[in-house]
């Protein structure tokens, strides 16, 4: 014989609204629906990611060898690093990891850029992975060197 406070569950569940086969197929197809329709609309490119050129935005008066300047560009929230790297090129990317959106920081000793969450490297001249989980290079920032100082002028995704 069934204890007292289990029959009282067993009638609270026989009580509540059963699916049936039909609604549940409904509810299936309707997810599945919206799943198709979104992978759809980002591989026509409905979302499209940000590139070109935007206004250009001054980084920095001068960079020495191995020195580097944080900055945001092309938009207020994109962070960006430059560098003038040790054999004197000037590059820029992202500063922010292809994997899960942390901070990469410069290794001057390795020539790398570093994400400290998951260990991702990329190579600081090409922004290109060298090892980790990142999926894809950094963003790429071009850079413009004039009379008055470095400006950032234009933003790559590869």
């Amino acid at each position: 014989m069934p204890e007292p406070g289990r029959n009282t569950q067993l009638e609270r569940i026989s009580a509540d609204a059963r699916v049936t086969r039909r609604d549940y197929l409904r509810m299936l197809v309707t997810i599945s629906g919206g799943l198709f329709a979104g992978a759809l609309l980002v591989a026509v490119g409905a979302f499209p990611r940000r590139t070109g050129t935007a206004h250009a935005v001054k980084v920095a008066d001068a960079l020495g060898l191995g020195e580097t300047a944080t900055f945001v560009y092309p938009g207020p929230e994109d962070r960006a690093i430059a560098i003038r790297l040790p054999n004197g090129v000037l590059v820029a990317y992202s500063s922010v990891c292809t994997h899960l959106s942390c901070a990469v920081l410069w290794e001057a000793a390795d020539v790398e850029l570093r994400c400290p969450c998951h260990n991702g490297n990329f190579d600081a001249r090409t922004g290109e992975v060298l090892s980790g989980p990142p999926p894809r290079p950094l963003p790429m920032i071009d850079m413009e060197e004039r009379p008055d100082g470095i400006y950032a002028v234009g933003a790559r995704v590869r």
